[in-house]
């Protein structure tokens, strides 16, 4: 059986709920190192759902947990710096939660307002997100793909360590690329 890709003609056809697919969606994060390279890294545990209404789509609901013990940069004592007090403080705050307050369709997808905790501080951030259309997968599930990014400042999440450079600047950039890669699948 092969799977078929196509785009629903309206929003109605998205509706109903969604669970994230955590085996093919991606959610990442984009740092500036020593001001001259990118560390990227994403989450590897994390779980989600949308309700989708499509007569109302303004009333769509989505919702995401990730636990922050998750994170992999792929350098153990780098991920270990950023589960500890310095970044995360992953003790006393082991998830990082989205809840979203607002959907609003654009030419290309949509951008979905919602309130982003981190570290025990929530900040309302917008993220546009590319709608990537819907297929069915092999096993009869049919699928909806979107992809979007927003850059949010560590700071503004009490996420203030960070180390001077000889050469000025700092070790760690303040403004953090989050980046979301989503597969989702329409519940039966």
């Amino acid at each position: 059986m092969t799977s078929t890709a196509h785009t629903p003609a309206t929003v109605a056809d998205l509706t109903g709920t969604w669970t994230i697919d955590p085996t093919h969606t991606r959610i990442g994060f984009v740092a500036r190192h020593a001001m001259v390279t990118k560390v990227r890294g994403a989450f590897n545990e994390f779980e989600g759902t949308a309700v989708v209404d499509g007569d109302d789509f303004a009333r769509t609901a989505v919702n995401l947990t990730i636990k922050a013990t998750s994170i992999d940069t792929r350098n153990e004592q780098r991920d270990g710096h950023l589960r500890s007090n310095d970044f995360l403080a992953m003790d006393d705050h082991p998830e990082i939660t989205f809840v979203s307050t607002g959907v609003a369709q654009t030419a290309s997808g949509l951008e979905l307002t919602g309130d982003l905790t981190i570290k025990g501080t929530t900040n309302s951030v917008t993220v546009p997100f590319d709608f990537e259309g819907t297929a069915t997968d092999p096993f009869g599930n049919l699928r909806a793909g979107f992809e979007g990014s927003v850059v949010i400042n560590r700071k503004d999440y009490s996420i203030t360590w960070n180390a001077a450079l000889e050469t000025g600047g700092v070790l760690v950039s303040e403004k953090i690329t989050l980046e979301f890669e989503v597969s989702a699948i329409k519940n039966a």
